[in-house]
């Protein structure tokens, strides 16, 4: 298939944000954030993570005209055992255009650059219903870290965050 990946930029969050609710619908979840979030987040003065879009040429383009298909966020942390880490927040190719490299391209494109700038571990998260996402993550070499570690993602969120800010 024809595609090709560039790192993302701000003109890209209209489609991006496009393909964000696209990935809510289907993992039954409502997204929290505007397009305008999205642009402030991403290229304002402190970007908070970095995307990569996955573009078909014109002729290629969908029934309803879009030419960038899929998309990849990512941004860093660090990890006292480890040190550098990138971590996957999003991979998204458009139904239509899945099974021809472009999701496996994406990904490969956050592990190098994740790699290129000292990372030893690339960590994101998968619905545990999800079959098709696992097994294709899987493919890649990677592996449940919960259920080997013990370690389980934990979080605190609305007034329970708001309580536990209180002094």
């Amino acid at each position: 298939m024809d595609f090709s990946l560039r790192a993302a930029d701000v003109h890209d969050c209209k489609d991006i944000f496009r393909m964000m609710r696209e990935l809510a619908e289907y993992e039954k979840v409502q997204t929290k954030i505007t397009q305008k979030d999205l642009e402030e987040d991403g290229f304002g003065t402190t970007p908070l993570f970095s995307g990569i879009i996955a573009e078909v040429p014109e002729h290629l383009k969908t029934k309803e005209g879009h030419t960038k298909i899929g998309y990849s966020l990512y941004f860093y942390s660090w990890s006292s055992i480890s040190g550098k880490v990138v971590y996957m927040e999003d991979l998204y190719v458009m139904p239509e255009f899945r099974g021809k490299g472009i999701g496996k391209a994406l990904m490969s494109k956050v592990a190098q650059v994740g790699l290129a700038a000292g990372c030893s571990q690339l960590n994101f998260t998968v619905l545990d219903w999800n079959k098709s996402s696992l097994d294709f993550y899987y493919r890649q070499g990677c592996f449940n870290f919960s259920a080997q570690s013990g370690y389980q993602l934990l979080r605190c969120e609305g007034e329970a965050l708001e309580k536990l800010a209180q002094p």
